[in-house]
């Protein structure tokens, strides 16, 4: 007969089933036998210990953004539970697979305000995709085999799963493959051949189609047939922030990003054309501005898993609910009929591509050529060259902070595969690209992976520094220090007479009076260089 084990053992089991090779987990009270058991199965399970448990939440969703298999973090009860409370958000916003386990107090104390108590599953209702509290322990095996299915399956998201410190301790013998219990949750959406032919029809009645692509085909994996859909209708590609990599940056019909922070010829593009295919989007406001007055002379055509996103922002004149790579396979699938060769035909759309470009020569991004200063748009593009000069581009990882360095990377960095840049999109957090790095870099270790970040934003989760030491993850980071949070700045000059409302970062107008991040950095162990002057800049 099998022997019992505890609840802590069963969910560290739970976690080896389930193919988890590493974990981002910092200890407390009520978490404390879940570390004991991850010290059973360290031969199996990596456990990286971050400094800060919003920390290690970012670097799971960095793990989890690289990689596409579900980033696992683990935080005790109270205040540690509600410091993943941001790393939720973000990844629901951006439908990031993540299980997040947290410690909770003993089932007999809960709802008495017991100490390092919060109602974790309450606080973040609205911000996962799902979310359990096990109060009974022959429970966790169905509740983890349910955590990891909801959070990959359909458009992925977060789940948490409360654990008290009882039931962690409890014994049985457990059930590792009990069946689960999800009644109404169907992941699997297919589009109908008839949806598909509509798409078709409105392709052949169409001079001026543009696809409006997001971070929904890199979750699908669908950039191969993405750009094999584009490539055979002659169709110019615009990416959201979270689309950039699903389509190859240099090529001909790619207008990289789409939106407030993106490029003239793309939002020209999108406004004048008469049929828009928005491909795993959800018609968020930076993309659209006044929702009322975008894409008001085009059809919109809308594939997405989520049904909940059809017509939530835009109103689609042809909704299509599906995956969305099984939606393009079988839209290629139909262009081979002798009935659509006609979407086939090389120049059917030459005059509109011809517009496209005319836009693209007269308005493209550009910044100042100065040697006076190193220009933040020039440090991100040259750091670029570099790494494409020495064939190095392919396998190189970029994460960001939030703000003013974000949006020039994803201006001026050229992306040509998914899951090469991670960045919070729809939440917007700062703090969340050095952490996000290093659970990059864990995923793999002989990947080079950069955080471009700001200094407002590094700040936030700096002590992460000590993880990427510690834990001999390697990672780089090009900080662009202007002593400013600059996005708000960048509000303040445009919308309030450039009253600055604590926005300078520094004490006073010396050097003296900021950070002195060479030093911070060296505290920690790590290597770190101030460049000043723009002919430094590449030895550097």
């Amino acid at each position: 007969m099998a022997e019992p084990q505890t609840g802590a053992d069963i969910l560290v089991q739970c976690l080896v089933n389930h193919g988890v090779e590493v974990v981002f987990a910092y200890p407390g009270g009520a978490s404390m036998p879940i570390h004991q058991a991850l010290t059973r199965v360290r031969d199996r399970v990596r456990t990286i210990l971050p400094r800060h448990e919003q920390g290690g939440g970012f670097a799971a969703e960095g793990y989890a953004r690289a990689t596409g298999k579900v980033g696992v973090c683990i935080a005790t009860s109270g205040p540690g539970a509600t410091n993943f409370v941001t790393c939720l958000a973000d990844a629901k916003m951006d439908s990031v697979p993540l299980v997040a386990i947290t410690g909770q107090v003993g089932t007999h104390v809960i709802g008495t305000d017991a100490f390092q108590e919060t109602p974790i599953v309450e606080v973040c209702r609205a911000i996962t995709k799902h979310h359990y509290l096990v109060t009974r322990i022959d429970d966790l095996t169905r509740v983890m085999k349910e955590a990891f299915y909801i959070a990959r399956t359909g458009r992925p998201g977060p789940v948490l799963v409360d654990v008290p410190k009882d039931v962690q301790n409890a014994r049985t013998v457990p059930n590792y493959d009990p069946p689960m219990n999800l009644p109404g949750y169907r992941p699997d959406r297919r589009a109908s051949q008839a949806d598909l032919e509509k798409v078709l029809d409105a392709i052949r009645k169409s001079e001026k189609p543009i696809i409006y692509a997001g971070g929904g085909i890199i979750a699908a994996g669908a950039s191969p047939e993405l750009r094999s859909f584009a490539e055979q209708t002659g169709i110019p590609v615009a990416l959201t922030v979270h689309g950039l990599g699903s389509f190859p940056s240099e090529h001909f019909l790619c207008l990289q990003m789409l939106g407030m922070h993106g490029t003239v010829y793309a939002n020209y593009a999108i406004n004048e054309a008469d049929l828009i295919l928005a491909l795993g989007v959800r018609f968020d406001d930076r993309v659209t501005g006044k929702l009322s007055e975008f894409a008001k002379h085009g059809k919109i055509v809308h594939v997405d898993i989520d049904p909940s996103e059809i017509n939530k922002n835009k109103v689609a004149h042809i909704p299509v609910v599906s995956d969305v790579r099984y939606a393009l396979r079988e839209l290629l699938r139909l262009l081979e009929d002798r009935a659509y060769a006609d979407l086939k035909r090389g120049g059917r759309y030459a005059e509109w591509i011809r517009q496209i470009e005319q836009w693209r020569e007269e308005e493209p991004l550009r910044y100042p050529d100065r040697d006076d200063v190193i220009l933040p748009q020039y440090a991100i593009e040259r750091l670029w060259q570099i790494l494409r000069d020495r064939g190095q581009l392919e396998e190189t990882i970029l994460t960001t902070g939030v703000g003013q360095h974000q949006m020039w990377a994803a201006q001026f960095w050229r992306f040509t595969t998914p899951r090469s840049w991670l960045t919070s999109g729809g939440l917007g957090a700062m703090g969340f690209g050095l952490p996000a790095a290093i659970g990059a870099k864990a995923a793999f270790p002989n990947r080079t992976v950069i955080d471009i970040d700001g200094d407002g934003s590094f700040l936030m989760n700096i002590q992460e520094l000590a993880c990427a030491y510690c834990e001999k993850l390697p990672v780089k980071v090009l900080l662009l220090n202007n002593q400013h949070l600059g996005m708000v700045v960048q509000w303040e000059d445009r919308f309030y007479q450039s009253n600055r409302a604590h926005t300078y970062l520094g004490a006073g107008p010396d050097e003296a009076a900021y950070p002195d991040f060479v030093t911070l950095a060296q505290g920690f162990r790590c290597g770190a260089r101030s460049v000043s002057q723009k002919e430094d800049l590449d030895e550097a």
